[in-house]
């Protein structure tokens, strides 16, 4: 299971994108892997499929290992760990460990 839900703003920590943030496109979570926002970008061709048509170099960007990401919270904008805390209705919450507000 992971703490990282789409539209969350997240600091990649390692990898060829190491200290970028990004806004999270997709969540996989039975594989633990999540898609950011023009991050881990690769190229892939395609060929031409009508005559007359160009191939192309496709920009897409890859899912990467929810491990090697971390939420940034929006209060304190710094990158810290979530903790989940049930409040007096009995829904759960994402908690900011470092502030302590909710994410």
């Amino acid at each position: 299971m992971t703490n990282i839900k789409k539209g969350d703003l997240v600091k990649i920590l390692s990898g060829k994108d190491r200290s970028e943030t990004g806004k999270v496109l997709k969540v996989n979570t039975k594989l633990n892997m999540a898609t950011v926002e023009g991050r881990n970008i690769v190229f892939r061709h395609r060929k031409p499929k009508k005559g007359g048509e160009k191939g192309q170099k496709l920009r897409i960007p890859m899912p990467m290992r929810a491990s090697r990401l971390m939420v940034v919270c929006p209060h304190c904008k710094k990158p810290a760990r979530i903790g989940h805390v049930t409040d007096e209705k009995g829904m759960k919450r994402r908690v900011c460990k470092r502030c302590g507000k909710n994410i």
